[in-house]
């Protein structure tokens, strides 16, 4: 049995379990789109950095911070499997190299798309950053909104999460930090 018809029947297990009808036509589908669904959010267990980066790390004598900021990012809860979402800014200093802008949020994607918490997934995604560049500082920071929190337990519909990671120079400097800080709280119209 694959894993899609392995999901498929936990879903209509799962559809009974809550008192419904699986065999109902509005569900008839459900099973399908569920397990297409699942491959889709977890996909990230099946990519690796080298395959997202795809050698896209270019030598280049860039000495000042290279910032990639509101980028979206969807994640799942491992605690509730509910979604949690928001935005991720990602600086670096480069070391001799840098990578191509679009590697940022691929990465962002490879750990977000995998059971998570907030504070690992921000910790990864520097980490990642860290062992391909080598660069003279990371930082992370991730603002989420989280589902558990929103539609159940405490229901506050207008609370989020902000996590950071910060090394080198980021964590050594409060001038460099500060400056980070201050270009990801610009807002552009």
């Amino acid at each position: 049995m694959s894993d899609n018809d392995i999901i498929k029947k936990l879903t209509k297990d799962l559809l009974r379990q809550i008192g419904e009808d699986p065999d109902r036509e509005g569900l008839l589908k459900t099973p399908s789109r569920v397990a297409k669904a699942w491959e889709f959010f977890s996909r990230g267990y099946k990519q690796d950095i080298e395959e997202i980066i795809n050698g896209a790390i270019f030598n280049e004598d860039a000495k000042d911070m290279v910032i990639v900021r509101d980028v979206e990012f969807f994640s799942l809860c491992e605690h509730h499997l509910l979604p949690f979402f928001g935005k991720a800014h990602v600086g670096y200093i480069p070391n001799g190299k840098v990578i191509g802008l679009s590697k940022i949020p691929r990465i962002i994607d490879m750990y977000s798309r995998r059971l998570q918490v907030q504070e690992r997934l921000t910790h990864q995604i520097a980490d990642a950053i860290k062992s391909v560049l080598d660069p003279k500082g990371v930082a992370v920071v991730m603002e989420g909104r989280h589902m558990c929190m929103q539609m159940r337990g405490v229901e506050k519909q207008n609370s989020f999460a902000s996590t950071s990671a910060m090394s080198g120079q980021f964590k050594k400097s409060a001038e460099t930090r500060s400056e980070f800080l201050s270009i990801i709280n610009r807002r552009s119209d």
